[in-house]
């Protein structure tokens, strides 16, 4: 199979480029569904690992972009990009499928340290591929075709790894006898199936030829450049600042539903498929605002939106678990799958945007580097926080006494898992002020991003069907029982 760069890419080719990378994003991430977070987290779980060691199994992707320096060396001196993603993603995904292999290993110690050391090679050769993809796409689509392709990826990426995720769930979940671990092999067995699928749609993507330098400057060097550069440092803070607070608390969502909620792995993976499909629904949405307004405006309306529905999980079960809980826990995902698609489009939408031409390997590389060591050491600081906040409470109550009784009411409550939301919401003041810092062209507000969402979701649903006063109907559900009480009355 011919990998090397193609010496011209004509419009056509661009175009089945295109087609072919919405289609690689749908099955890669089938696999990582299939393979990586909610099914990775409860497979640690089935096999007993500590807060700690979930922690580091959801900090080693990020700190394996680290890799990423050698992979940029690797980049500039091969000039073969397509080639560099393609076998490296396939190293990775030949790992993925040979984790079915660990729930018939029987002692758990050993099942825990494999699981640990081949989430490192994948995620290693997955950095490799991610440096080397990124500088390819950098070059070979115009910025201005950014959001759509992008949105057009995530949309298809998302109703995939959805219906993966959800049935590697309930296979779990269904699978008979109280040891469920070998249910894990066949989701594991798929995800890398679905892996290679994605690997062959990478080689039917063009490569331009890598654009000649005039000079080969050391790899720190090259490094250094973005973070001189006082526009694109803002940008390098902000992603680290996001990755930070985000990744402090949403690694043990998971954990917190299954240990601390009791809830069982369908579930979960149930709620996690309705925060995908919120993102799925809303992302044409996300994208066509992100050509029309700044990705910025995008972020500030979705961050806030995030970090509310993150504190959220807190208080869907307060002070107990009760008949609302689990509507209030769909209703958060939602909340958080809209926003996650905003957030996701506008910040990968923003690098590539900002980054200049030509030093887009660099620039992405930079960005990419410090968010995951921010959100690295995230992961591993909450691990540690939550197996200290373990056998810890904080509880705001109010006494009110009277000569014949004493009646307390609690207003707040955090255990356990709870105290990395509040963490988390609160350090997202910061990322909102690291985002003011950012400079994208002309300044949008908050009130416009809301208002435009509205239009293009009123416009979806003209577009979704010809009947008129659907839209009303879809819109405000009383709309269909005023048309029905105006057909009964008798005609004058």
């Amino acid at each position: 199979m011919r990998l090397r760069p193609d010496p011209i890419v004509t419009p056509e080719d661009l175009e089945r480029g295109k087609r072919a990378l919405v289609r690689d994003a749908a099955w890669a991430t089938l696999a990582g569904a299939l393979y990586g977070g909610v099914i990775l987290v409860g497979f640690a779980v089935q096999l007993g690992a500590s807060a700690t060691l979930i922690g580091a199994l959801a900090a080693i992707p990020f700190l394996a972009q680290l890799s990423q320096v050698g992979a940029m060396a690797l980049v500039e001196r091969a000039r073969q990009r397509r080639r560099i993603t393609v076998l490296a993603v396939s190293i990775s995904r030949t790992l993925i499928l040979g984790l079915a292999l660990i729930p018939f290993l029987g002692e758990k110690t050993l099942q825990l340290s494999l699981l640990l050391a081949a989430q490192i090679a994948i995620t290693l050769f997955g950095a490799i591929a991610g440096c080397s993809f990124n500088s390819w796409v950098h070059q070979l689509v115009p910025r201005e075709a950014l959001g759509a392709l992008f949105s057009r990826r995530l949309f298809w990426s998302t109703v995939l790894s959805s219906l993966g995720a959800l049935s590697a769930g309930y296979l779990v979940q269904r699978w008979p006898g109280t040891d469920k671990i070998h249910a894990y092999s066949i989701a594991f067995a798929a995800a890398g199936v679905s892996g290679f699928i994605s690997s062959y749609y990478l080689t039917r993507v063009p490569e331009p030829a890598m654009e000649a330098s005039a000079a080969r400057a050391p790899i720190l060097e090259l490094l250094r450049t973005p973070f001189l550069d006082r526009d694109f440092r803002a940008v390098i803070l902000f992603m680290a600042s996001w990755n930070l607070a985000s990744n402090l608390a949403a690694p043990f969502i998971t954990v917190y539903l299954l240990r601390q909620m009791g809830y069982e792995l369908g579930t979960v993976t149930m709620l996690w498929m309705v925060g995908q499909v919120a993102t799925a629904l809303t992302m044409y949405l996300w994208g066509r605002l992100s050509d029309r307004l700044t990705n910025k405006a995008i972020l500030s309306v979705a961050l806030p939106a995030y970090f509310a529905g993150l504190i959220g999980l807190a208080f869907t079960a307060f002070p107990r678990l009760h008949a609302l809980t689990l509507p209030l826990l769909y209703l958060v995902h939602i909340v958080m799958g809209t926003a996650s698609g905003g957030i996701g489009l506008a910040t990968g939408n923003l690098g590539l945007k900002l980054a200049p031409q030509g030093r887009g390997t660099a620039y992405l590389t930079a960005v990419s580097l410090s968010g995951s060591i921010a959100a690295g050491i995230a992961a591993l600081a909450g691990g540690v926080l939550a197996d200290f906040f373990a056998a810890r409470q904080l509880s705001l109550t109010f006494q009110w006494a009277t000569p014949g009784a004493v009646e307390q009411v609690t207003v707040l409550q955090f255990r356990h898992w709870e105290f990395l939301f509040a963490i988390s919401f609160a350090l997202g003041f910061y990322v909102l002020h690291r985002l003011s810092r950012i400079r994208e062209g002309e300044e949008h507000s908050e009130r416009t991003v809301v208002q435009q969402f509205v239009i293009e979701a009123v416009r979806s649903l003209d577009q979704l069907s010809s009947i008129e006063g659907l839209r009303t109907v879809m819109l405000f559900p009383l709309g269909l029982l005023r048309e029905r009480r105006l057909k009964s009355r008798p005609p004058l």
